[in-house]
């Protein structure tokens, strides 16, 4: 059994960074490229694995995915192995290319991204299956995203429903989610955009889910957690840090952000995902696990690339992951 799995894609990022962001039909030049290993997946894999290194849970982080049987999805084995990832359930799909991430960079750290899926696009319920009945027990923490097909989500919620593991679902990319996923789910982690796809275009939710006006990030999560009681949600704020609610606190309470200057927030959620589902697998509380995630992405964003600059478990210790439960401020 695994402390950590993590259901969803591995892609090869293709970064350019330059002065700014083009505009639709514009060409911007200037700028540096470089290649990195990512998909929402294997980064929140890495992030989850470097946030448990030397703790109880040490090497005790597995992945669920598909890649190609090129070069790129051999390099993506590779590397996840070298973080202690444990890719015994990556399929190897023939014939078939590895996922690819093009990404812009601006100065100020802002991005543009389109994805290729690849392999990940290939990923079956029955795989999900088979893979998670031994890798997930009851003290697991199974986490997922939609970078890969929704029914193997669902399989893999499903699969942790039966087993009593906790499921956390980061709803990214934004799009609709069935009301039957959101219901398995013990706690879901959308940015601003995501959290309001879910409550005004959440598939199933009938003419009143998709007419609702739009509200603040804060009222949307409010609203998603008295639709689903039980429920907790963590919306993630950029430099404002995240909010969360969920039944202990109706009225939810804000998370203050890491003082940083950010270079790069490509794989900043993917950091605060994978550190918080490695907290919730070592007991810590749903606070403790959040201010940790919290610190996690911060400090991802003060580094180039993605995956590169996802900090280890003594970089969160070390910025003050103790003491920011302490800043999870009550009330709007």
């Amino acid at each position: 059994m695994a402390a950590v799995v993590v259901l969803g894609s591995v892609n090869v990022d293709l970064v350019v960074a330059g002065a700014r962001l083009p505009r639709a039909g514009e060409t911007v030049t200037g700028g540096r490229f470089d290649r990195h290993h990512g998909g929402k997946g294997g980064n929140q894999a890495v992030a989850a694995a470097r946030a448990l290194r030397y703790g109880p849970a040490h090497g005790s982080v597995a992945i669920v995915g598909a890649v190609g049987d090129d070069d790129l999805g051999q390099e993506a084995i590779a590397t996840l192995e070298a973080e202690g990832v444990d890719c015994s359930a990556l399929a190897v799909r023939q014939g078939m290319a590895t996922g690819v991430a093009l990404i812009v960079v601006d100065e100020a750290g802002e991005n543009q991204i389109a994805v290729a899926p690849g392999a990940n696009a290939t990923l079956l319920p029955a795989e999900v299956e088979k893979a998670l009945a031994r890798l997930l027990g009851p003290e697991s923490v199974l986490l997922a995203c939609l970078e890969v097909p929704i029914d193997a989500v669902l399989a893999g919620a499903l699969a942790a429903r039966a087993v009593g593991a906790c499921f956390v679902l980061n709803p990214a990319p934004a799009q609709q989610v069935p009301f039957d996923l959101l219901r398995l789910a013990g706690v879901v982690t959308p940015n601003e955009h995501e959290v309001s796809c879910l409550i005004h275009r959440q598939a199933g939710a009938g003419a009143s889910g998709s007419a609702r006006p739009a509200g603040s990030p804060e009222d949307d999560a409010r609203a998603l957690c008295t639709r689903l009681p039980g429920l907790w949600c963590v919306v993630t704020l950029g430099g404002r840090g995240a909010f969360v609610v969920g039944p202990e606190t109706p009225e939810g309470s804000h998370a203050a952000a890491l003082s940083v200057h950010p270079v790069d927030t490509t794989g900043a959620g993917d950091a605060l995902n994978g550190a918080l589902a490695a907290a919730l697998a070592e007991g810590r509380t749903l606070r403790e696990a959040v201010a940790r995630g919290v610190v996690a992405g911060g400090l991802a964003t003060a580094r180039i690339g993605a995956r590169e600059a996802i900090p280890l478990r003594e970089e969160i210790d070390r910025a003050g992951a103790g003491e920011a439960v302490g800043r999870l401020e009550g009330g709007r």
